[in-house]
């Protein structure tokens, strides 16, 4: 399990690989841990002004562990420019909003986290890994990411990534399990207006997770 990949939207898209323990720059992840879930709030580092799309650069970790980032900037479908972060209710999670989603690996723990800026000040989110990639239809991005089938949902099987947006709007939040993804099996991340298990789709962030 791991990956890695750089993805910066802003009317196209970089994508990068590289290590967890630090080299190609990448900060080598603290700790681990297993079904645990954290929030909090900050400020996301999205910064992608490119109109062009490159292929993957890096390599493995001498640990084998790998890491990835991908962020988006969001717009509603149809825009004139395309992005992989749409938002299907600007109220909640305005045009030009920015999210980043961080991915670690390494051989007993996997992270995954966000960071997201421009959003409501002071206002609770709920946030899961889908199956399927953003679409116009927010039904598009399918149900949540399972370890394993399951009639009920919850952060342990589950990639909850709720979070609380600080006075300026910017939140973050990261989970953390033993396992990792199925190959093809985690496509988006589903931004909600209410934390939990379920909540209206405000916005999709299509995300190149690898297993």
């Amino acid at each position: 399990m791991g990956a890695a990949a750089l993805l910066m939207l802003t009317g196209g898209a970089t994508i990068a690989h590289g290590a967890a323990d630090g080299t190609d720059g990448a900060p080598a992840p603290d700790g681990g841990g297993h079904a645990a879930h954290s929030t909090g709030t900050g400020a996301g580092t999205g910064t992608g002004t490119g109109s062009g799309e490159a292929g993957p650069v890096g390599g493995a970790s001498r640990s084998g562990g790998f890491w990835m980032r991908a962020d988006g900037v969001f717009s509603p479908p149809g825009s004139f420019v395309p992005s992989d972060a749409l938002t299907y209710d600007t109220a909640l999670v305005p045009a030009a909003a920015r999210i980043e989603i961080t991915q670690y690996a390494d051989r007993t723990s996997h992270r995954v986290g966000t960071r997201l800026r421009g959003l409501v000040p002071n206002r609770a989110y709920g946030m899961h890994v889908h199956t399927s990639p953003c679409a116009a239809d927010p039904a598009s991005a399918g149900p949540h990411y399972q370890h394993r089938a399951s009639a009920t949902a919850g952060p342990v099987n589950e990639v909850w990534l709720d979070f609380r947006t600080d006075r300026n709007g910017n939140g973050e939040a990261e989970a953390r399990h033993e396992w990792g993804f199925r190959d093809g099996g985690a496509r988006s991340v589903i931004v909600h207006d209410a934390q939990g298990g379920a909540g209206k789709r405000v916005a999709c962030f299509t995300v190149p997770f690898s297993s």
